[in-house]
């Protein structure tokens, strides 16, 4: 029997009424032949002949990733832990490695339904900001700012929901402080990333999250006045902002930050070498942020400084050795040099890293015609 829900529903799923010789049990768990199943038929949408656990589990993990408040929600949610009772970590490790493939796509669907699965678990739901942000970055590279942005508020939102969680979920505040870091507001960062250091257990995470709250300074009543210089540059008032940064810099002279917007602001306004400088400064206050270092680098090459571009890329692979954007802006330095053998090597890296990277296909097509 189909239901009317079908039709809001993703793929090839259809409610149908399962017979009574299939009702049976699973430990605690009885089948009911009475409430309607969603069943995942693939390219078989007409044929029920071949009816599987296998294709009922995988209807309900669609159902539950798409419609989680489903009014059988719960019935299914035992029915599959029921049937398959590893499925969460079984899946969640395939999520991972789907998610470091750059299978993005398939790696949020397989999210969505863990945490449709098991909506109290925090695990689904930070791992599906981290496949946003990735995909917000990527649209970040290819000049997508807008679908960046969107995608980042679906990071923001699971973040969001993620620190609201009681008791707190420690990894949760690692890497919300990292998002806050990018997105640079560095207030909430260096909040979250103190909270981490009272309850990780992670040493080495810690010890890393200490460091940065360190470098990131203390409250001061200036906090508003960094706010509004990030503000201003993000909205295309770079003068005004940078006006903001360095006054911000005067009240906090230990305190990198400052400098950092300011660099922005300048390498925004194409002027380069004040924009170096600024970014050296914030270098020079303790500052080895990714943002930072690919930043100052695109300063460096636009002022021919090839050399100190290509060491201060060098810096940030070794920070985040699967950056695409700093992959490929090392290929740029490469070609800039003439070492067209290593920038098609890092174009080629990009790709296999995200192969829908119009730029580095691009970039490698106009070596081989150099060629």
């Amino acid at each position: 029997m189909h239901d009317d829900n079908e039709a809001r529903l993703p793929g090839s799923i259809a409610f149908i009424q399962i017979p009574p010789s299939m009702a049976r049990s699973f430990g605690s768990f009885t089948v009911d032949p009475a409430i309607p199943i969603p069943v995942e038929l693939g390219n078989d949408t007409g044929d029920l002949s071949g009816l599987s656990w296998e294709m009922i589990v995988a209807g309900m993990l669609r159902l539950l990733a798409h419609d989680p408040d489903n009014s059988n929600s719960r019935y299914y949610r035992r029915f599959v832990l029921a049937v398959k009772q590893d499925i969460f970590n079984e899946l969640s490790e395939t999520g991972i490695i789907k998610a470091k493939n750059g299978e993005l796509d398939l790696a949020e669907e397989i999210f969505l339904a863990l945490a449709g699965l098991m909506p109290e678990a925090p695990e689904p739901i930070l791992n599906l900001a981290i496949v946003h942000e990735d995909r917000a970055d990527i649209l970040d590279k290819l000049g997508k700012e807008e679908l960046a942005d969107a995608v980042r508020e679906k990071a923001f939102q699971a973040y969001k929901k993620l620190l609201a969680m009681d008791p707190p979920f420690p990894d949760a505040y690692f890497n919300a402080g990292y998002f806050y870091l990018k997105t640079r507001n560095f207030d909430r960062a260096r909040d979250l990333f103190e909270f981490y250091a009272t309850l990780g257990q992670d040493e080495q995470k810690t010890q890393r999250a200490i460091e940065i709250a360190s470098k990131l300074g203390t409250r001061s009543e200036a906090d508003a006045l960094f706010k509004e210089a990030y503000d201003f540059i993000r909205m295309g008032k770079e003068e005004e902002g940078i006006a903001k940064a360095q006054a911000f810099s005067e009240r906090n002279p230990a305190v990198w930050n400052g400098w950092f917007l300011a660099g922005w602001g300048y390498r925004r306004l194409s002027r380069w070498e004040e924009g170096r400088e600024a970014f050296l400064k914030a270098i020079e206050l303790g500052a080895e942020e990714v943002d930072l270092l690919n930043e100052l680098s695109i300063c460096e090459m636009e002022l021919g400084l090839l050399q100190e571009s290509r060491v201060h890329l060098e810096k940030a692979l070794r920070l985040e050795p699967d950056n695409i954007k700093i992959i490929s802006n090392l290929g740029v330095v490469a070609k800039k040099q003439g070492r067209l053998g290593d920038a098609a090597g890092f174009f080629r890296t990009a790709l296999d890293l995200e192969p829908s990277d119009s730029l580095a296909q691009a970039q490698l097509d106009e070596l081989g015609a150099l060629e």
